[in-house]
């Protein structure tokens, strides 16, 4: 055979060995609703971001924190005014990051307390803007549009403020680290299940990709991760591993399917495309949201936080 021959044999054999490539992802991207391979790689270097800044200093993983709830309220805001909704971007921002601050240098306390603040801030601050309006705005308006900035501060940087609480107590790291890896596995188990294996559909009309194949996988994945990780750098008996790891799979569902309700009311498929692969910040953060305040009340059942 001619080396011309063997050449465009090779070719005809990377072009098919790509389109099936290509057609398998797709397939994956369909049942599964994302990119899995823009995905993992996104996925990763966010992973040596946070593993950089919690390992190393508390301020640094403070700060780190800052940036992600500044991004995250900005981007519900900006969600809730795409749906009508106005909500000040610069006012649940400050709000924000006064309550990640109060947070790391007051404590809990400090974080209550900021809460109030922020939303006595938000609420005067959507008020003053309602008055000098160039159009009348009518009260039941700004009703809606408060108490939707009222639910930014409380989902996002209240909730995500419960990190830097726990990161503070003796072992802090650890815990945080294994709140990410149950809430990691979680999201794993349910899409390497609900991928191959997935045919019951757990809630069609909140999260269609959802499976009870996934489920099921990602409750498997959570108690393994919950054990392991016990054992190995909380000082914990295996049974405490087993209770996290049911307790993160709950709350990283229930935060998953919040989530997806609040896009379906805004009639929005993903929060914003500033993570490729993933959608948006909050597409990620919404299983580790409230599974931050199940961690925190763990540890301080166990005599963690001391």
């Amino acid at each position: 055979m001619s080396g011309g021959g063997r050449r465009g044999e090779i070719r005809a054999h990377l072009d098919s060995t790509r389109a099936q490539l290509e057609a398998t992802n797709a397939k994956i991207e369909e049942k599964a609703g994302r990119n899995l391979f823009l995905a993992i790689g996104v996925g990763l270097l966010l992973a040596a971001v946070f593993l950089g800044s919690l390992l190393f200093l508390e301020s640094l993983f403070a700060c780190f924190i800052a940036l992600l709830v500044a991004v995250a309220v900005v981007e519900l805001a900006t969600a809730f005014r795409v749906a009508g909704r106005r909500v000040p971007r610069i006012g649940v921002a400050l709000g924000g990051l006064s309550m990640v601050a109060s947070a790391y240098f007051y404590g809990a306390e400090g974080l209550l307390l900021s809460l109030f603040a922020a939303s006595a801030l938000l609420t005067i601050w959507r008020l003053i803007e309602g008055v000098l309006a160039r159009t009348p705005v009518e009260p039941r308006t700004l009703v809606r549009d408060i108490f939707s900035g009222l639910f930014t501060l409380v989902y996002v940087p209240f909730l995500g403020s419960f990190a830097i609480l726990l990161r503070a107590a003796p072992n802090g790291e650890w815990w945080v680290f294994a709140l990410v890896l149950i809430a990691v596995s979680v999201d794993i188990g349910a899409y390497a299940a609900g991928v191959t294996l997935g045919k019951h559909k757990m809630t069609p009309r909140i999260s269609p990709n959802k499976t009870w194949e996934g489920f099921a996988g990602a409750a498997v994945a959570s108690m393994v991760a919950g054990v392991v990780i016990a054992l190995s750098a909380l000082d914990q008996p295996w049974w405490i591993g087993l209770v996290f790891g049911v307790l993160v799979l709950l709350t990283a569902t229930g935060g998953d399917l919040t989530e997806s309700l609040i896009k379906r009311d805004l009639n929005v498929k993903d929060m914003s495309n500033w993570i490729p692969g993933h959608g948006g910040l909050l597409d990620r953060l919404d299983s580790l949201l409230p599974s931050t305040v199940v961690a925190y009340g763990l540890a301080l059942i166990l005599g963690v936080l001391s």
